[in-house]
């Protein structure tokens, strides 16, 4: 541990060797870049974010939020003076606290050993009333892995993973390849992961492989095939209970940010949903084996014609759609669908000798109208981001190659016919083909409806009167004054939610009242045997300095048929806030969910914000309204693309209430984990708002 002299001259900027100090810090929970704005910041003393942003050379947004994060773990702290100066809390004291954290928690183990195995010997001996189905966040890369360590101990049955393969080495660091060999029951045990070997890490996970003793148990891996995307990082064991991550599946991610973030449950409900998902996955995916083989080797380690050669691949692909007679399927990004736009007139002129082109691509904002355009000759629809570009032509000829990485969308884009490969090999197209059908049969079915339908912003204070038609709700009882873009930085935004001030709210009516934190809301197109009409669902995360404190909310609406014709109408609100109910209520009066009020306990309900995705999920169903309606403990993910914008609207009632909203905002592809199934939804149906303010202001201060 370092001495007050070694931490004086670290203050002072003396050059000691960094190493040793990074690597403390990183274990005691600090990200890469945590840590050297931590080790910048003690060399400088106090700083203003800005000034530690330049001489860093840091985004500022970045540098706030790493603060914001290093002041959470209370290893950085605020001055009280205007503008705000940041320093470190001393590095012999965060040392301290992370022994003495881990020395309490070994001790109180050790204190409470014989008192624990007595209390559970009374319980095994009798019939023990089932567990509570709730959320546990998880949160630290120690904490997470022991977790798994302990999943894998204890599994009976099975054992299904989906990893990265950065993520299956930290496993394998943490022990978990130990617990599966030492596993008094592992030949009856059934382990299965799904994860992407590539040319960068195959030499790794082959090196993985080989710690595993053939014969000895049930151990199989599999990678997804056409480059369809990876699902979501997860564990599931005996169908019991999942620990999923809340951050980024990628690899890159998991290298520059090894701070990892989970939630496990033991809801039946999400367990079944993520086991549905890994089932599918794994359903379109190829052996292990076989993938590093075609990895190391090309294509040609499975015996298969193909070819590479650009101008021969050109000319069959050209050839092949001239010649189509039934059908062409289609799986490409989001900017290969604005290419097929592009070069519309040869599938119209297929549509004109009635072969049916099926087209699966991402759908956001800037493809939107082209999508819209496609549909007049073609089938479209959305599927999440793939690595590769797959087209089959009449089941008889196979053409791939990989896509430029998403979000740019370049204009002079074409199909590389240098990464083009192609074969006519019938058990490889057969396969293809009956992969891209699965993937068809989930694809959402493109509405004509823009995404304006989810941007205006939601009453927070909505008295109504007695006489009320449904249809109005957002129309004449809400009316958007204003709204506009880029008046405000992310900056700004993230200062007023940094230097936050809880203004304290008794009257929820009639009292000014400001909510900071995150939201989201997406637009859900359920398939008929989720039984459910279309929805539109709102996730709320507002903090601590909030006026009712911290609170997690979902709004539901349904879009249900009222005097005036179809909306959304507010069929339910669920909080883990009792502060907040009689507010709600009045939020919502005059519409079914002004009676449909629910509070809840916080392990029942999630909403976790990391980065730019955005978790929410809950382990009750939720009764809806009309009564024949309930929503099943679910899962819903929401992942920003895109570019960030900035804003702010204000949104009038009729009593002269005002609500003034300021949020850093992205478009989001919207994941929809139901019991029955996954439903993946456009980037044009949802939004998430990173960073979001409400302010509410009674008539009488509505002018200001």
């Amino acid at each position: 541990m370092p001495t007050d002299k070694s931490q004086s001259l670290l203050s002072r900027g003396v050059n000691l060797s960094e190493e040793p100090i990074k690597k403390i810090l990183k274990d005691v929970g600090l990200t890469e870049k945590e840590t050297e704005v931590y080790i910048f910041l003690a060399k400088h003393s106090a700083l203003k974010g800005n000034e530690i942003a330049k001489q860093t050379r840091t985004d500022n947004a970045e540098v706030y939020r790493i603060l914001k994060s290093l002041q959470n773990k209370g290893i950085v702290e605020a001055t009280l003076e205007a503008p705000t100066r940041f320093v470190t809390v001393p590095f012999d004291k965060v040392i301290d606290s992370f022994i003495k954290a881990r020395r309490d928690e070994a001790t109180f183990v050790e204190r409470k050993k014989e008192d624990l195995m007595d209390d559970w010997k009374k319980i095994s001996r009798t019939n023990v009333e089932l567990a509570s189905e709730k959320f546990v966040v998880i949160e630290g890369t120690s904490k997470v892995y022991s977790k798994i360590f302990q999943m894998a101990k204890e599994a009976r049955s099975q054992l299904l993973s989906v990893s990265t393969v950065t993520g299956l080495v930290r496993a394998v660091q943490f022990g978990l390849f130990d617990a599966v060999l030492e596993h008094p029951s592992k030949s009856s045990i059934q382990f299965r992961f799904i994860t992407e070997p590539t040319e960068k890490n195959v030499g790794v996970m082959k090196s993985l492989l080989r710690e595993m003793p053939e014969g000895e148990l049930d151990f199989k891996g599999r990678s997804p095939d056409l480059g369809l995307q990876l699902s979501p990082r997860m564990v599931v064991k005996d169908n019991e209970e999942v620990l999923f991550f809340a951050t980024s599946k990628t690899e890159n991610t998991l290298e520059t940010n090894p701070y990892e973030t989970c939630l496990w449950t033991n809801c039946n409900a999400i367990v079944q949903a993520f086991t549905r998902v890994f089932e599918d996955t794994w359903s379109n995916s190829t052996d292990i084996y076989k993938k590093i083989a075609e990895v190391e080797l090309g294509n040609s380690a499975s015996q298969i014609h193909y070819v590479y050669n650009p101008e021969r691949v050109k000319k069959k692909y050209e050839e092949a759609l001239a010649d189509a007679k039934d059908e062409v399927t289609v799986l490409t990004s989001s900017e290969g669908l604005i290419e097929l736009w592009k070069n519309s007139k040869s599938l119209k002129e297929m549509s004109k000798r009635n072969v049916s082109v099926r087209v699966m691509a991402p759908v956001v904002s800037e493809n939107f109208d082209c999508s819209q355009e496609l549909s007049e000759s073609c089938d479209v629809r959305h599927v999440p981001e793939s690595s590769f570009t797959t087209i089959v032509v009449d089941g008889r000829h196979l053409f791939q190659f990989r896509n430029p990485k998403y979000p740019k969308v370049s204009p002079e884009l074409r199909p590389s016919f240098e990464t083009f490969v192609y074969t006519d090999e019938f058990e490889c197209v057969q396969k293809a083909k009956s992969i891209l059908n699965n993937v068809w049969k989930n694809a959402h079915v493109l509405s004509n409806v823009k995404r304006e339908s989810i941007t205006y912003d939601e009453p927070e204070i909505n008295p109504v009167p007695e006489v009320f038609h449904l249809s109005d709700h957002f129309n004449s009882v809400l009316r958007v004054e204003e709204r506009t873009l880029g008046t405000i930085t992310e900056k700004d935004v993230i200062n007023k939610i940094i230097n936050a001030k809880r203004v304290i709210a008794k009257n929820p009516l009639t009292d000014m009242n400001v909510q900071y934190g995150s939201s989201a809301r997406a637009i859900i197109h359920p398939p008929e045997y989720f039984n459910l009409p279309d929805m539109r669902i709102s996730v709320h995360h507002w903090s601590k300095q909030s006026s009712w404190g911290a609170e997690d909310s979902i709004d539901v609406y349904l879009w249900l048929e009222t005097p005036k014709g179809y909306t959304y109408v507010p069929v339910a609100h669920v909080t883990d806030n009792p502060k907040t109910v009689e507010f709600r209520k009045g939020v919502w009066a005059g519409t079914p969910a002004s009676k449909n009020v629910m509070t809840v306990k916080k392990d029942t309900l999630e909403v976790r914000v990391q980065g730019n995705t955005l978790f929410a999920g809950w382990t009750m169903p939720i009764p809806l309204y009309p009564p024949q309606y309930s929503l099943p403990p679910c899962c819903i993910l929401f992942e920003g693309h895109g570019e960030l914008k900035t804003g702010t609207s204000k949104t009038s009632l009729p009593s002269g209430k005002t609500q003034v909203y300021e949020f850093n905002r992205f478009e989001a592809f919207v994941t929809f984990f139901h019991p029955s199934s996954k439903y993946s939804g456009p980037g044009t149906d949802g939004l998430f708002d990173r960073e979001h303010i409400m302010t509410a202001y009674p008539p009488e201060s509505s002018k200001h």
